[in-house]
């Protein structure tokens, strides 16, 4: 198979699992609001921030792991491109959003959402997972036996 080909449907698939793993964070962590509302917009969020964490992993596990590297290099390539994007898109999160999420009362939610540090750590750890998760995968769907 050609490299072209490998980077493009390692993209393809990881920006699908991303999405896919990003918006059941999203809506379990939305859920945490107590309202309907929150859980889909957490789901939204989850996903669209999903799929571009997982499309650039499936990019970065073909460079990284090739179709030699398997599940393990995968995953830890994503588990680090997915905490680097999170901290950016955590520090880069509107004051607006924060605000309207202090605005729910919610204890956890507060204490996620307090200062611009907290939310980055916060993106950085959920988005590992979600890259972690669609870098195992894409990993181990490139993996050719020897």
């Amino acid at each position: 198979m050609s490299e072209r080909k490998l980077y493009m449907q390692s993209a393809l698939r990881g920006g699908f699992l991303g999405t896919v793993f990003g918006g059941v964070f999203g809506a379990a962590t939305g859920a945490l609001s107590g309202s309907w509302a929150g859980a889909q917009a957490g789901a939204a969020l989850g996903a669209l921030c999903g799929a571009l964490v997982g499309m650039f992993t499936g990019a970065l596990v073909v460079r990284t792991a090739g179709s030699t590297g398997g599940v393990s290099m995968g995953a830890y390539s994503g588990m680090a491109l997915g905490a680097a994007l999170g901290f950016i898109f955590g520090i880069l999160l509107p004051d607006s959003f924060r605000a309207g999420v202090f605005a729910l009362g919610s204890l956890l939610l507060n204490t996620l959402v307090q200062a611009r540090f907290e939310t980055g750590a916060f993106f950085s750890f959920e988005l590992s997972l979600v890259g972690m998760a669609a870098g195992g995968w894409v990993g181990g769907k490139n993996l050719r036996k020897r």
